[in-house]
This record gives structure tokens, C-alpha cells and sequence, in this order.
């Protein structure tokens, strides 16, 4: 039975057994309420579904518990993260944020289309459609009004826009259809703006605690103060449950996977990771990568030129990681190690880099060490 009273009945039944460790499956949420029950009087391990899969065609639900507890008792199955209760409830108020922030450019892009099928051509001339002009705008369309001239009058000053180009993309064919579409989703924007609003004050509340960590994790190029929310939520502050900074690498998904036989080396390609956090640190390596004179541009601009910039932006990403690491394991600060870390490392490999270049642009040199 899965409702509560018969976890309740499997806790004391497992007690009565002398159980002391319980694996389990992650199926879904659904192994969320089991953990819950048990969290507080046994030793749980939450088992990846994929990394104890049974031999095929012997599945039935015995068969897979019985697998299941013959790997445990041999300590055979790697035991999932799964971070403490005041984590957890941030990760669910940072995620369902950022599932609500989706939900605002999935309308933003809709009322695009509208004002497209009425020919209207505003995010042609302005950048931010729903920004101070395009509101005001569109909330004038919403009221009936169609005169061009009283419509770009609305539009701030500022607009990079000149007046006339302004004045011909509002010069439409607007129907009671197309304000009835605008006026709802323009309404659902606004709740959802709400709600944001409303989860922005939650998660200062619930991520008090940590607050010296996210400050901390704000000083690291490319991390915004929400950034630094997420990563806390989704990794934590306690780093002992990771044994070096490449298990986290690895648990993120940004290893390169290792598939070689006979000598030939294949597929390099990444994992998976996690879903929330992988995209999360690509996104903070592009902006981390604008610092000039910083390690993380020189790492970035060195690796583009020999492997791209797809597996430089990753290798940025994992510096990024491994830095918030070794800061959330040791309390320290940020410290970067600054644009002429590589070329101080090895400054022989630079200078024969640099004299095999003039070569090759036809000319001779040589290279003396300095009195």
C-alpha cells in the first residue's frame, strides 16, 4: 500500500526485520513519499534505475527488489545525491521559478505572433516588445486604438527607433480577435510576473542560511546573484558528499565520456548531467568570458583555437564548477588567476609556438635568453 498508513506499516515492518539499510529505485517523484517515511531510521540509498538494471527479460517487480537488495548487500549500487530537507525546498522554489520564467517567453513569443498576424510589425523596430514602449503600446491596441501617430506617441524617446520607421510598423490591421488574444495573454504575463515576484521573496526567506555562500559565489565571473541561488539548490554547500571536484564534474555531465577499444578513441561527447544545473553553468561560462584579463577568457580563447568553441565554453563551465567547489569545500574566496596564467606556466612552449609561426611566415629568427 502506498498511501501513508501502509509506509508507516513497511517502516515497522522493516524495523522488526533488523533492517539497517534500504536501497530503492528513483522513479519519477514517486519514491519521494517512501524516503520521507524511512529517512529517519534507516540508512537510505537511492539507486539510478539505469545503473542497476536486471538481465533481460526477468522483470517483474519481485524479481527487480530481490536484484536489488542481493546488489546492496554486496555494496554494489552508487548511491544517488540526494540533498538535505532545506535544499530540497529551495531546489523546488529556484526550479518552478525558472519554469515560470519559461512560461512568460512562451506568451511573450505568442503575442508576438498575434501582432504579426495583424501586421504589425513592433518587435521589428523594438528590441523589447513587452519593455516600457511595447506595454504601453499594446495596451492602447488592447483599448481600440489604431491611429499610428497616437500609438508611436506611447514610445519612449530613447527608442533607438526613428519616429517615421516606428509610426510605419504600427500602421496594422488590428481586430477585435487580435485584442481579445493580446488583452489574455498580456493578463497571464502579468500573473506570472506575480508569481516570480512571490518566489523571489520565498527564496530569500529559505536561503538565509546560505547567504554567505551565495555572496561568495557572486564574485565569480560569469555568476549573477540567482545564478548563485541555483547552484546552491542544486548541488548544496556540503561538498563531503562528493569526494573530489571531477566527481562533481562527472555528476554534472561535463566529463568528456571515455569509449576506446583496440586502441582507437570514439564518441567523446558529454552525458546528460543534470538538467538543471549543466545548461545553467553554459549560460554563466558565455558571460564569464567577456571578463578581459581574466583566466577564464584566456582558457576560453586558447582551447577555441585548437578544439572549437563548443569544447572551450565547456571547459570554461567546468572551471567554473570546479572553482565553486573548492569555495563551497574550504569557505575560501574567489581568486582568479588572471590572463597570463598560461603563458607564465610554460613560457618555453609559448616562445616555440611563437618562433614556428614566424617561420612559417617565411622569415628566420632566433631566440636568446635575456641578460
Amino acid at each position: 500500500d502506498t498511501m501513508t498508513r501502509g509506509l508507516l506499516e513497511l517502516a515497522g515492518w522493516l524495523e522488526e526485520s533488523e533492517c539497517t539499510h534500504v536501497g530503492m529505485e528513483a522513479t519519477g517523484i514517486y519514491w519521494k513519499p517512501v524516503w520521507h517515511v524511512l529517512e529517519d531510521r534507516f540508512a537510505l540509498i537511492l539507486a539510478n534505475a539505469a545503473s542497476v538494471r536486471n538481465v533481460p527479460g526477468r522483470k517483474s517487480d519481485v524479481n527487480d527488489a530481490t536484484w536489488l537488495a542481493d546488489l546492496l548487500a554486496h555494496g554494489l549500487i552508487r548511491s544517488s545525491f540526494v540533498p538535505p530537507a532545506p535544499i530540497q525546498e529551495l531546489r523546488d522554489l529556484t526550479r518552478t521559478r525558472k519554469q515560470l520564467g519559461r512560461e512568460v517567453v512562451q506568451h511573450t513569443q505568442r503575442i508576438q505572433k498575434v501582432l504579426e498576424d495583424a501586421n504589425v510589425k513592433l518587435s521589428s523596430v523594438i528590441s523589447q516588445v513587452l519593455g516600457v514602449s511595447g506595454r504601453r503600446i499594446i495596451r492602447a491596441l488592447i483599448d481600440g486604438e489604431k491611429d499610428p501617430e497616437k500609438l508611436a506617441d506611447l514610445g519612449d524617446g530613447r527608442l533607438r527607433c526613428s519616429r517615421d520607421n516606428l509610426v510605419e510598423s504600427l500602421r496594422g490591421h488590428v481586430t477585435d480577435h487580435h485584442r481579445f488574444m493580446l488583452a489574455l495573454h498580456l493578463q497571464v504575463i502579468d500573473q506570472l510576473e506575480d508569481s516570480i515576484h512571490a518566489f523571489d521573496g520565498r527564496i530569500e526567506l529559505v536561503i538565509e542560511p546560505y547567504r554567505d555562500e551565495r555572496a561568495r559565489l557572486k564574485t565569480i565571473h560569469g555568476l549573477s546573484e540567482k545564478s548563485a541561488e541555483i547552484v546552491i539548490a542544486e548541488i548544496g554547500v556540503d561538498m563531503s558528499r562528493f569526494p573530489s571536484a571531477g566527481h562533481l564534474l562527472s555528476w554534472a555531465g561535463l566529463c568528456p565520456r571515455m569509449d576506446e577499444s583496440a586502441g582507437k578513441h570514439r564518441s567523446t561527447r558529454l552525458r546528460k548531467g543534470a538538467p538543471w544545473l549543466k545548461p545553467l553553468l553554459l549560460q554563466c561560462a558565455w558571460a564569464a568570458i567577456k571578463a578581459r584579463d581574466s583566466y577564464v577568457q584566456a582558457q576560453f580563447f586558447r582551447l577555441k583555437s585548437r578544439r572549437g568553441p563548443k569544447k572551450a565554453i565547456v571547459a570554461v563551465a567546468a572551471s567554473i564548477l570546479t572553482a565553486i567547489y573548492h569555495m563551497l569545500e574550504n569557505g575560501s574566496e574567489y581568486q582568479d588567476l588572471g590572463a597570463e596564467f598560461f603563458t607564465k606556466k610554460d613560457k618555453n612552449a609559448v616562445a616555440k609556438r611563437l618562433v614556428r609561426r614566424i617561420r612559417e611566415l617565411g622569415f628566420q629568427v632566433e631566440v636568446h635568453d635575456a641578460a
